[in-house]
């Protein structure tokens, strides 16, 4: 078993072939997918000749990030993963943070837990600059996990490509604002991490705007940021 971190009730590893079953389940829960597919389940075959085999593909030879099975260490039971990787080859210190978790543990901690401990290990460990995290506006348990991991609303936008024509409205990234908590979970001091904050909206301040369309709104709105 190859481990890329532990917390107080987790352990993290990489995924193996054997897995199968264990994404098979966690997709075949209509809550677990209620906002992904409208409830549909993944296909197994899907599981197996497509998802999985990117899972084991996914992990970086040099920083070893991927995704992660997410392992009780009371009793050793699959819960789900977590995902934490690069955005894109362009910008390898910039990553993204996913978690899918089974609908048993639920409001237990567990997805801000794995969630705080990824983000300290990327930012104390590894030379992650960011981290991006997404998720549907209606998905509140899903944001309010992001809030406690220490990321703040950076914009909204539309996608087409989700089910049923939903929109999802929420981009979160590391480093605007937060900067206590911030701390807090990654260790380094507030300086640091006010000084990242400061690049991130100026970065953000030299993009062009993106008008989007939000549920119940009757006109376009600009792309919403938060300011530090």
């Amino acid at each position: 078993m190859q481990v890329f971190l532990e917390t107080e009730r987790l352990v993290l590893r990489r995924f193996t072939a054997s897995d199968v079953e264990h994404l098979v389940e966690l997709d075949s829960d209509p809550e677990v997918m209620r906002f992904l597919t409208g409830g549909r389940p993944t296909p197994s075959e899907d599981i197996q000749h497509d998802i999985l085999p990117a899972f084991l593909r996914s992990y970086e030879p040099s920083s070893g990030l991927g995704v992660f099975a997410a392992i009780e260490k009371e009793s050793g039971e699959f819960l789900g993963w977590f995902g934490f990787r690069p955005k894109d080859a362009v910008n390898p210190k910039e990553v993204t943070l996913g978690y899918r978790l089974r609908r048993a543990v639920w409001g237990q901690g567990y997805a801000t837990e794995g969630a705080r401990a990824l983000i300290r290990k990327g930012f104390t460990e590894l030379g992650v600059r960011r981290v991006v995290a997404t998720t549907y506006q209606d998905n509140l348990a899903s944001r309010r996990v992001m809030e406690k991991a220490g990321l703040s609303l950076v914009r909204s936008y539309r996608m087409n490509n989700n089910a049923e024509g939903r929109v999802a409205v929420e981009s979160t990234r590391l480093g605007a604002g937060g900067d206590r908590l911030l701390a807090q979970i990654t260790g380094l001091d507030e300086k640091t991490i006010r000084r990242g904050r400061q690049e991130l909206a100026a970065e953000l301040s030299e993009r062009p705007q993106q008008r989007v369309r939000l549920p119940g709104a009757g006109r376009p709105r600009a792309e919403k940021k938060t300011r530090g």
